[in-house]
């Protein structure tokens, strides 16, 4: 697959244009002139960026949306076989690929550096895309989040084509968050990986830790033996992958040695200072001065749903967005939050859950996740891809919370969050809404 030509194709349609990652591989073809149509469940700023250059979107997933002329269906690996339109590009007999399939492509001729992790992956991709946007190395970079400072989540790199003397690869250096959904970022190339950590996640396709670390084990093998590895060499949980690495091996939380001090960060939370010496330690070894990349990642503005600050609510409560969906990243992340409350402030937390099989299997870490906030509002689970089966519902992760002795409350509707904030928040509180779904409007909406 990774010999398809891509340049050859000129009309091209996404299943599920609307992701963060499908969309990045839209906006690139949009750029290359392609004629570019797609669907998704619903409107957002991503599919009305989309638009605005050019691709036709339908909100209604129909047979009807996919004709005989297109030469090529992208789809998410979230889309069912019984999902209509994929069904009708399979009985049209039309040339079909995934997303990651279509990063691999892209990968096939280029210097890729793959950014992989549990948490921290769309960040430590941004970080490292500024640095060397900064380092005018003109880097192409796909990232799973919007760059606060180009307002996309795609960049067009035109860096000097070049090969190693053993040919492994050509062209310009290749930024990209590599999913470990699925396996996905098994279809990369990678000259270059950083592994921010390895945590359980995406239970609903992989068994257990061990079958997680199996696919990072197969990603570590990818790398030529000419190729680097960022990594936190003291991480058990990293051994096994370690043991099967044939390149250079580089540990990145010793990369500024007892000069960490130097690393000052515009977002809270030893977790991005963690991103930020990775990012750092990956730079410097593809030849960007430290002190090229200490001033990138002072002026690093964040990503889109972040710790992204919104704005202001009418009472004065200042309004934070963070796409935290797992125990570890919420406590993280809150951690972050507590040092920037002001002292008699309170921590109010919104807090959508994803996917009814991930707050089912981590029920009990999510509720022990919440120690820095002061109160926590849990609204119903965000579907995503799966359907409720009856078995978990948000009342019960309100439930346990309690146990722990934090204030939480149910909210049966986003208008009965915003009446909850109302009540409950004043000048000076921080309001972080949190969650890999929609919840984010809900912030938007209570800006004063």
């Amino acid at each position: 697959m990774n010999n398809l030509d891509l340049s050859k194709i000129k009309k091209v349609h996404f299943i599920g244009i609307g992701g963060i990652g499908v969309s990045a591989i839209a906006r690139m073809m949009l750029l290359e002139g392609k004629e570019i149509s797609g669907s998704d469940r619903s409107s957002s700023g991503v599919t009305d960026e989309l638009a605005k250059l050019g691709a036709k979107i339908y909100f209604k997933q129909e047979a009807e949306n996919i004709s005989k002329e297109v030469e090529l269906v992208i789809y998410t690996i979230a889309i069912t076989e019984d999902n209509p339109e994929f069904a009708q590009a399979r009985d049209l007999g039309l040339l079909m690929i995934t997303y990651p399939q279509a990063l691999g492509i892209i990968s096939a001729e280029k210097y890729t550096i793959a950014v992989a992790g549990t948490h921290g992956k769309t960040t430590t991709t941004a970080m490292l895309a500024k640095i060397f946007i900064d380092a005018d190395l003109d880097p192409t970079v796909v990232v799973g989040s919007m760059l606060l400072d180009q307002h996309s989540n795609f960049i067009a790199g035109q860096g000097k084509p070049a090969r190693t003397t053993n040919g492994v690869w050509a062209g310009g250096y290749f930024i990209t968050e590599a999913c470990e959904y699925k396996r996905s970022f098994l279809n990369l190339n990678p000259q270059a990986v950083i592994i921010t950590n390895i945590d359980n996640d995406h239970l609903d396709y992989y068994k257990d830790l061990a079958d997680i670390q199996s696919a990072f084990i197969s990603l570590v093998e990818k790398i030529p033996t000419d190729g680097i590895l960022v990594c936190d060499k003291n991480d058990l949980v990293l051994a096994p992958i370690l043991a099967v690495a044939k390149c250079l091996v580089l540990d990145y939380p010793s990369s500024l040695g007892g000069q960490a001090s130097k690393l000052e960060l515009k977002q809270p939370g030893e977790h991005i200072q963690k991103d930020a010496l990775s990012a750092l330690t990956m730079a410097r070894a593809l030849g960007v001065s430290d002190e090229n990349s200490l001033k990138s990642l002072a002026n690093f503005a964040g990503t889109w749903r972040r710790f992204e600050y919104k704005g202001q609510a009418k009472n004065g409560a200042l309004i934070y967005d963070d796409y935290a969906h797992h125990p570890n990243e919420i406590t993280a992340t809150l951690a972050g939050a507590r040092q920037l409350l002001a002292l008699g402030k309170k921590l109010v937390v919104v807090f959508q859950p994803h996917l009814f099989s991930r707050t089912k299997l981590l029920l009990t870490e999510f509720s022990n996740s919440f120690t820095e906030a002061d109160l926590v509002i849990i609204p119903d689970i965000y579907p995503s891809r799966e359907i409720d089966d009856g078995t978990i519902k948000s009342e019960d992760l309100v439930s346990l919370i309690l146990k722990t002795g934090k204030d939480a409350i149910y909210a049966e509707s986003f208008a009965v969050v915003k009446e909850i904030l109302q009540a409950k928040t004043n000048s000076g509180d921080i309001i972080i809404t949190m969650g890999a779904g929609d919840i984010y409007k809900v912030g938007e909406e209570f800006i004063g």
